[in-house]
């Protein structure tokens, strides 16, 4: 008997087989794959985006506010939620936009006076954003957060929850870098760092990263620089180029050097990054030819191995030897036995720095003893550890779990500093992270 034949329905084939990149976006979210927007021309099937705006393309000196730049911004937003895009809108400013009412010519240096600052301007800010998006229909909601914030398990947990929740009931969140509590001295580009971090926490399927620049180039423009418009490779494709500081505004305080690094990490856990000018905001997210585009060069990471990677304040470092080094790059933990010496002041539980003999770096990981207690453990095997110290030093020096390797350091790129002062500047390391097999929440 012949067997029965499947009525095939060929329009329920076809629509599978055309399901859009956001519905791919949305289904994969949450799993440890890189975003499926791989190319400038898909940012408008993007379902969830992170935006960051950068200072100097929000507020100057003299007016701390820059309405103009406020609105732009906030109209592309706005075409944007009502689009049913998901929204995650990473704002500088705070600092900047409290300068004049204080009466401050420029951005202070000392703490006390930026976290002034910035209890004024983030009032300031909100209220303007609050006003303009409700323009649109759009309501907005607070999350002052540090990159701690973002590192930190239980502080990741609740700021993942209510950014999550802010996005189930149709609100767009506002994030910003808490800068009137600061405990320790306001970094250089923390904004686009939690840019970076607030994507992979969101899980977006692209960072916009916006400032006063148009695009990265070779050199400067003026001086026949031709604009980078992708880059799939740092370590080949930014070799040479020249980077600028602090933006034309005077009130930034990262520029391009961290809109670049934001957009490395970005890349390095599966989303990739556009790096464009504030008043390409509408173009970049129609998929036009702007800015600089930087391909994905990793799935998604551990987010506590990708804050090792590239946002960890190295207290000191380790020197290993030739077979440690090999062990490492194997993914095996470090023991003492391969360490040939110690450098800086760290104590047990601080990142350090992993070298060769000739002083290249090939690892970040959490140190398990404090820099004093290492000497005299150098060179000498678990079970001699054990029995001329005690069961406490039998450990590994670096646990595998707590390391992540480097590439090594081969591009150069130039840091401009102003119009005359330039001095070389080699771009960090690319991280090896491993791909874990599922998506591990960091540990407090």
């Amino acid at each position: 008997m012949p067997a029965r034949l499947q009525n095939i329905d060929v329009e329920t084939l076809e629509g599978i087989a055309a399901k859009s990149t956001s519905q791919l976006s949305s289904e994969n979210r949450g799993k440890n794959r890189r975003s499926p927007i791989e190319e400038p021309g898909q940012i408008p099937l993007a379902k969830r985006i992170v935006v960051k705006v950068g200072s100097s393309s929000l507020t100057s000196i003299e007016n701390s506010i820059d309405e103009a730049a406020v609105q732009r911004i906030v109209a592309a937003l706005g075409k944007l939620k009502n689009a049913g895009k998901e929204v995650v809108f990473v704002s500088s400013g705070a600092i900047s936009a409290g300068l004049a009412p204080l009466g401050f010519a420029k951005r202070p240096k000392d703490l006390a006076s930026q976290q002034a600052a910035a209890s004024v301007g983030q009032g300031l800010l909100m209220g303007r954003y609050i006003d303009s998006l409700a323009r649109y229909g759009v309501t907005v909601g607070q999350v002052l957060v540090t990159a701690e914030d973002l590192m930190q398990r239980h502080h990741y947990k609740n700021t993942h929850r209510q950014i999550e929740r802010l996005l189930d009931l149709g609100v767009m969140p506002i994030v910003n870098e808490n800068d009137a509590v600061a405990t320790q001295e306001i970094k250089f580009g923390d904004n686009d760092r939690i840019a970076a971090l607030t994507a992979h926490l969101v899980k977006a399927d692209v960072l916009l990263l916006l400032s006063d620049v148009d695009a990265l180039y070779t050199k400067p423009p003026q001086h026949g620089g031709e604009r980078i418009s992708v880059v799939k490779d740092p370590l080949k494709d930014l070799d040479g180029v020249q980077i600028g500081t602090v933006g034309r505004a005077g009130v930034g305080s990262g520029g391009m050097v961290t809109k670049v690094q934001a957009a490395r990490i970005a890349a390095s856990s599966g989303i990739p990054a556009m790096v464009t000018s504030a008043q390409s905001i509408e173009p970049a997210l129609a998929g036009e030819d702007v800015g600089t585009w930087f391909a994905t060069t990793g799935g998604r990471r551990n987010a506590r191995l990708l804050w090792l990677a590239h946002l960890a304040d190295i207290k000191g470092s380790l020197v290993l030897d030739e077979g440690a080094v090999r062990a490492v790059g194997q993914r095996n933990s470090l023991l003492a036995a391969g360490v040939t010496a110690v450098k800086g002041d760290f104590d047990a539980g601080d990142p350090v720095s992993l070298l060769d003999s000739d002083g290249r770096e090939v690892a970040h990981g959490i140190c398990n003893y404090a820099a004093d207690e290492i000497p005299e453990m150098l060179g000498k095997s678990t079970n001699e550890l054990g029995e001329e110290l005690g069961p406490r030093f039998e450990r590994e020096l670096v646990h595998v779990d707590n390391l992540v390797t480097m590439r090594a350091k081969s591009a150069k790129t130039r840091v401009r500093k102003g119009k005359a002062a330039q001095r070389d500047f080699a771009t960090r390391a690319i991280p090896q992270v491993p791909q874990p097999k599922d998506d591990p929440q960091p540990a407090g």
